[in-house]
């Protein structure tokens, strides 16, 4: 038997493991006792060996012990024996050629509760912890979490190398308390040294630096660092960042920091692919380059051709640019230029347009980015009130807060992006304002088979413009993928007089809800139940005048692991011609 400053216990329950009997006589902390042997998880395994048994026991008093004083027992006894022979006192180079039987004997004994607690010098302002206080069970997580938060509170007002310097803890047996005395050096107050790079080829060591932002000079601080490394991350240029502190202090009390960096590979080339009945194929492709100048700057060409062999007029086009320069008037602040030439041949309009916006790009905090731009917009438009061209000077200004746990397949978190762009014709004849706001929702209940409720609200308005003055593409309609599934790509719009001839257009407003159910049947394979509704008005204010239409349907999902597989089936839900027809959309990522 072998005594420890422990625990004791006497209950019988035996746990067969890979043929063998193995007992734990314990009926204080059982769970957590239960859970720290290594014995219990090898009654999984039914190729275990005799000696994997010995070596799991010898294991297992050490593993035992810690599971006892974090329970807050620190007297009693353990004994684990094989066939009635002590595991301590066999050796698992001897173990036997059979085990018939081990038993695990835990005599915790009394709890013990904190006596006198003392963690020197605090920070200041700080006070210890309620938990570790007179009376509380003497846990030991506890005592090292209390630790653990009076050196991180430290390391947050600027004392780098603050360490446990000594620590004395007493079991008083006879009173069942336990005294604990550490003491703290706080050592002294650091600034930012310099960030010293490493492992970089190609990007700038000096933009490096610029993009991580690390405060050179500045009182040090935990959250800059990791700032720093955040930023160096979400340039996409790095396939690794990692930013460490210097062993030792430097000159004046600074603290040199060191980025080690791997450069990931400078181009990447993308396809993508989606598929509608009503809207028939999307092929699309980009080539990027993550590190265009030498300062992380990226490229990414896109090109797009929809509406292959669609029932919605005819082909469109579309060839976009998009530079990026980080750590611009700022670490947290993207200069971009964005341009694109594109034909949109809908059933309504034919429009032949090329644009180009300059602006920045600010992340105001992890999950929050706005942006403004100043935009120049060309376009020749044809459409059932005839044929003209415009020029636009725009302002496009956007901001989104993304909480969502996975963007690509949420299940949990929501997500907000509300754009505003007002917009001036060069020529005089139309100015106004468009607005968007797209908010997304997700919650899961559930664990081996969790069902994921999914929620979109749309809303769209324009002010100033008409339906005759604004751009086309400007107006709202509602129907296909992005809006209501089920009903046919862009079938809700409104309909006017020009003269004596009704003509259909987009509308100045819009609102919309798409509703999921995800539920997981099988590993990666999901299925989907939505319902998704739109309204479409001739006014600036949504709801005011317009109609309604609805779909809804099933749906499949097949988790790729980067992202997954989506297959839709709808039908209109509203109208006389509810449940009639069927459409299909197929595609890769979540529908929202």
């Amino acid at each position: 038997m072998i005594r420890t400053t422990l625990a004791t216990a006497l209950v019988c329950c035996p746990l067969m493991v890979a043929g063998q009997d193995v007992r734990l006589n314990s009926e204080a902390a059982r769970s957590a006792l239960s859970e720290a042997s290594l014995l219990r998880e090898l009654r999984r395994n039914d190729s275990a060996a005799p000696q994997d048994f010995v070596a799991a026991a010898r294991a297992d008093y050490r593993r035992l012990l810690t599971a006892l004083y974090a329970e807050g027992y620190y007297g009693g006894t353990i004994s684990i024996t094989v066939d009635g022979v002590e595991a301590a006192n066999i050796s698992p180079l001897a173990a036997p050629s059979t085990i018939d039987e081990v038993v695990i004997n835990v005599t915790p004994g009394p709890r013990f509760t904190f006596g006198t607690v003392s963690i020197a010098p605090l920070p200041p302002a700080a006070v210890l912890p309620v938990d570790v206080g007179p009376r509380r069970t003497a846990r030991s997580e506890r005592v090292r979490s209390a630790v653990r938060q009076s050196l991180s509170t430290w390391r947050d007002l600027g004392f780098a190398k603050a360490r446990v310097t000594n620590q004395q803890i007493t079991a008083r047996h006879d009173e069942s308390k336990l005294d604990i005395d550490v003491t703290l050096d706080p050592g002294p107050r650091l600034s930012f040294g310099a960030l010293v790079v490493s492992g970089n080829e190609d990007v700038d060591a000096a933009r490096i630096r610029q993009i991580a932002g690390l405060p050179t000079g500045q009182v040090y601080s935990p959250a800059e660092i990791d700032a720093a490394e955040r930023r160096l991350r979400r340039t996409g240029t790095f396939d690794s960042v990692s930013i460490t502190e210097a062993d030792e202090i430097g000159p004046d009390d600074t603290l040199a920091i060191n980025a080690q960096i791997v450069e990931s590979k400078p181009r990447r080339i993308g396809f993508g692919l989606e598929l509608s009945t009503i809207e028939g194929l999307t092929v699309s492709s980009f080539w990027l380059h993550r590190n265009l100048l030498g300062g992380a700057e990226r490229l990414r060409i896109d090109g797009e051709i929809a509406g292959i062999d669609g029932e919605t007029g005819g082909t469109d086009y579309a060839l976009r640019g998009n530079f990026t320069r980080p750590a611009t008037f700022g670490a947290d602040t993207e200069f971009f230029i964005q341009g694109e030439i594109s034909r949109e041949d809908e059933p309504d309009y034919l429009l032949d347009k090329v644009s180009v916006e300059v602006g920045f790009s600010r992340i105001l905090t992890d999950d929050l980015t706005v942006k403004a731009a100043v935009g120049l917009l060309t376009a020749r438009e044809e459409s059932d009130l005839g044929t003209r061209e415009y020029i636009l000077l725009t302002l496009p200004l956007d901001a989104t807060l993304d909480r969502r746990d996975v963007p690509t397949d949420a299940t949990a978190g929501y997500y907000l992006d509300a754009s505003l762009t007002p917009f001036v014709s060069l020529r005089g004849d139309v100015n106004g304002a468009r607005f968007f706001g797209d908010t997304r929702a997700y919650y899961t209940l559930g664990e081996t088979l969790p069902l994921t409720l999914a929620a979109r609200g749309q809303v769209g308005s324009l002010f100033a413009a008409g339906v005759d003055e604004a751009p086309a593409d400007f107006l709202f309609y509602s129907g296909g993928g992005g809006t209501v599934r089920g009903q046919p790509y862009k079938s809700l719009g409104i309909d006017s007089l020009d003269g004596t001839e009704t003509v259909t257009t987009g509308g100045t407003s819009f609102i919309g809800a798409q509703l999921e159910a995800r539920f997981s049947i099988r590993g990666n394979i999901a299925l989907v139940g939505f319902y998704d509704v739109g309204h479409v008005g001739d006014t600036a204010v949504p709801l005011e005048n317009g109609d309604w239409h609805a779909g809804a349907g099933i749906g499949l999902r097949y988790d790729t692991g980067i992202g997954p597989i989506r297959l839709d089936l709808g039908t209109p839900a509203s109208g006389s011609k509810a449940g009639e027809s069927l459409q299909v959309y197929i595609g890769i990522g979540q529908a929202f």
